[in-house]
């Protein structure tokens, strides 16, 4: 694209295109005829716009934690609210983004995290998944530790081991929501995790 020539697309609706690609698809299943064609545009467009692969799946993947993810974490700021609810209402609207069909299903960070250990993906690839995956335990971590309910119910003790509880549940509920599980049916799951841990 030469200086000075105007975008002849959308930037930004191209950049999603490309974040639905790779959610359905990973990184290594994803080529670049799949991102070009649903992006609706050609390979000299993508590079000199976004870069190469790896360059867009870095900001799709940054894209995805600030337009999907955090959103989700805002749950968790609610002071004013029971700790139950707190946690449960991260945890469903979590899984209502996973089930919602009129986006990919499932979790893009967590079917990119499936495939990390695959030698095509690039390790900077690779630690950037999972400090975006780690970043929502940790988050959920803190909040254990230092919730004053939470340590009435001395959930606090066990706030590392709860926190990864949660973020396999949610791997394992995003699997679910791909296979086809509704929200309702996965509700059922967190409502038994959070009786478990002592949040009734």
């Amino acid at each position: 694209m030469t200086a000075g020539r105007k975008l002849s697309f959308n930037k930004e609706l191209a950049l999603e295109a490309a974040m639905n690609v790779f959610w359905q698809k990973g990184y290594v299943g994803t080529s670049l005829s799949d991102l070009t064609r649903a992006m609706g545009i050609n390979k000299p467009s993508m590079y000199s716009t976004f870069g190469n692969k790896e360059a867009l799946f870095s900001q799709t993947t940054t894209l995805y934690a600030e337009q999907q993810a955090a959103p989700h974490l805002k749950w968790l700021e609610k002071s004013d609210m029971p700790l139950k609810d707190r946690v449960k209402g991260f945890l469903m609207s979590t899984i209502d983004g996973q089930c919602k069909l009129s986006m990919p299903r499932g979790c893009y960070i967590a079917a990119c995290i499936a495939e990390s250990s695959n030698d095509s993906v690039p390790e900077k690839i690779r630690q950037m998944v999972l400090q975006i995956n780690q970043h929502m335990q940790s988050e959920l971590e803190a909040l254990l530790l230092n919730d004053e309910e939470s340590k009435a119910l001395n959930l606090d003790k066990r706030a590392a081991g709860i926190a990864l509880g949660f973020n396999t549940l949610l791997s394992g509920t995003a699997t679910m929501a791909r296979a086809g599980k509704t929200e309702k049916e996965l509700e059922k799951v967190v409502d038994i995790m959070l009786l478990g841990i002592g949040l009734e």
